[in-house]
């Protein structure tokens, strides 16, 4: 699976996400989402988005992904999901 076909199902089941996947051997990817739909939302909840949007892929094609969930004024700002800011 390209790192293509893995951002367009992302951006299918996520409407309006700006997506970015890369992978250099076509079966570990990592993935950095923006998307209003992590507002209000957990990082593990946001991963949850993500995986359901490959669905039975992961864990078949997809052997291992990377996820950097952000909200549109996280990425503007430069926080992460993965890692939570302190202070």
């Amino acid at each position: 699976m390209s790192p293509t076909q893995v951002a367009d199902l992302i951006r299918a089941a996520m409407p309006g996400a700006d997506v970015a996947v890369a992978s250099d051997d076509q079966t570990h990817f990592n993935a950095r989402v923006v998307s209003e739909s992590f507002t209000g939302l957990r990082g593990v909840a946001r991963h949850q988005l993500v995986y359901r949007a490959l669905g039975e892929r992961v864990g078949r094609e997809i052997h291992a992904l990377s996820i950097e969930a952000l909200t549109p004024a996280e990425a503007a700002g430069g926080a992460s999901s993965q890692a939570p800011r302190h202070g």
